[in-house]
C-alpha cells in the first residue's frame, strides 16, 4: 500500500509500506478521508517524542471495513485504543484510561495510509447521507463536544445561561464554537488573529469572531473559556475575561504552562480544568450531531488528494490556509 510517511522534522514522503496485519479482535479499514490535526503538525515539527520519525500520522479517519463480518460498510474510527477491562474504563472514563493508546503512536501506524487497522469495537457505522469526509471530522468534534460538555457541568449552569468564550478557529476551536451553539449558548465568541480563519468563523450563524489582538471584550465578559490554542497568551486573556466563579477549560497542548494569574483563579474562585479527548459516548454524540446536520453546513473544510498530503504540511505551516480543517481523501473517497 502506500502511505504519507512522516521521516523527519518538516519533512514527509508519499511511499510504499506493508499492509499492516490486524491482531486478535482487530479489522483493516480502508481509508477513504483523515484529517490533519494540530497533534500531527506538532509531530511534524519534531516536537513530539511520541510520535518518532519515521512513522505513520494520522488519526481522524473514516472509510470501509476491508476485513471480517463487517466488510464494505462505511465507519468512522474511534483512534483511542483501550483494554475495556481497564478499572478507569470500566468506571466511565476509558480516555484517562493507563492502558490508552492511539493510532499514529508506535506501535500502532495511523491513518495516512491506504489501510489501518483498529479493534472493531472502535468503529462506529456512518449515518446514510452522511459523507466519509464528514464523517472524518468526529474525532475533532469529538474532542470539542467533551470540552464543551464537561465545562458545562463545571459551571452548574444551563447553557442557555452560559457566555462563552472560544480561543482559537482551527478545527477544535472551531468545533467547540459549533457544539456550544447546538447546545443553544447565550452567546458565543471566538478570538483568532488569522484573518482568513476568523472569517471563516463569522460566516457562521450565532457566533462572533473578533481579533484578539485588535478587539478587547473586556474583564469578566464570558461565564465559561475553552482554550483551545493552550499558549501563554491565552491563558493570560482567559484568566481576565472569565467571570469570578466560571470555568477555564485547557484543550489546547502547546508546550509551556505559563500565563495564568493564579491570584486571581483563587480570589474570584475560577475552575481550570484540562479536557483530554472525548468517552466513547461523546464520540457516538458527535457523530450523531454531524449526521443529522446539527453543526451547519460543514464549509470550513477544505480537502486534497492523500498522496499530495506532504504538501499540506508545509502549506499548513506557512499560514497559506484559511480552512479551520484540510481532510485528504484518499481515490474514491468523495463520493462515498
Amino acid at each position: 500500500m502506500r502511505a504519507l510517511v512522516y521521516t523527519e522534522p518538516h519533512r514527509s514522503i508519499w511511499t510504499e509500506q506493508p499492509v499492516p496485519v490486524p491482531g486478535p479482535g482487530e479489522v483493516l479499514v480502508e481509508v477513504k478521508a483523515v484529517g490533519i490535526c494540530g497533534s500531527d503538525m506538532h509531530a511534524w515539527h519534531g516536537h513530539d517524542e511520541r510520535r518518532p520519525a519515521p512513522l505513520v500520522l494520522g488519526h481522524e479517519a473514516a472509510g470501509l471495513v476491508a476485513s471480517g463480518p463487517r466488510v464494505g460498510e462505511r465507519v468512522a474510527v474511534n483512534p483511542l485504543v483501550v483494554d475495556p477491562g481497564c478499572p478507569v474504563a470500566r468506571a466511565g472514563r476509558p480516555h484517562l484510561s493507563p492502558t490508552r493508546a492511539i493510532i499514529s503512536m508506535p506501535p500502532r501506524p495511523g491513518a495516512f495510509a491506504e489501510y489501518v487497522t483498529i479493534p472493531e469495537r472502535n468503529l462506529l457505522p456512518v449515518p446514510g447521507g452522511l459523507s466519509l469526509r464528514d464523517a472524518a471530522l468526529t474525532e475533532p468534534v469529538a474532542v470539542s463536544w467533551h470540552a464543551l460538555r464537561i465545562g458545562l457541568e463545571r459551571l452548574a449552569a444551563p447553557a442557555s445561561e452560559a457566555r462563552v468564550l472560544v480561543q482559537g478557529g482551527g478545527a477544535i476551536g472551531l468545533g467547540a464554537a459549533l457544539v456550544a451553539r447546538h447546545f443553544g449558548a447565550a452567546r458565543v465568541s471566538v478570538a483568532e488573529p488569522h484573518p482568513g480563519r476568523r472569517a471563516k468563523v463569522a460566516e457562521e450563524p450565532g457566533i462572533e469572531a473578533f481579533d484578539p489582538g485588535a478587539q478587547d471584550p473586556g474583564a469578566d465578559a464570558f461565564d465559561l473559556v475553552i482554550d483551545a490554542v493552550g499558549a501563554v497568551a491565552t491563558r493570560r486573556d482567559a484568566s481576565r475575561l472569565v467571570r469570578p466563579g466560571g470555568v477555564i477549560v485547557h484543550v489546547g497542548l502547546l508546550p509551556g504552562h505559563e500565563g495564568y494569574d493564579i491570584r486571581r483563579i483563587t480570589l474570584q474562585e475560577i475552575t481550570v480544568t484540562g479536557s483530554y479527548c472525548y468517552t466513547p459516548e461523546d464520540f457516538a454524540a458527535a457523530l450523531e450531531a454531524l449526521g443529522e446536520g446539527r453543526l451547519g453546513a460543514l464549509g470550513w473544510v477544505e480537502t486534497r488528494p492523500l498522496s499530495e498530503g506532504a504538501q499540506a504540511f508545509v502549506d499548513l505551516d506557512a499560514g497559506r490556509v484559511d480552512a479551520a480543517k484540510i481532510v485528504l481523501m484518499a481515490p474514491g473517497g468523495e463520493g462515498v
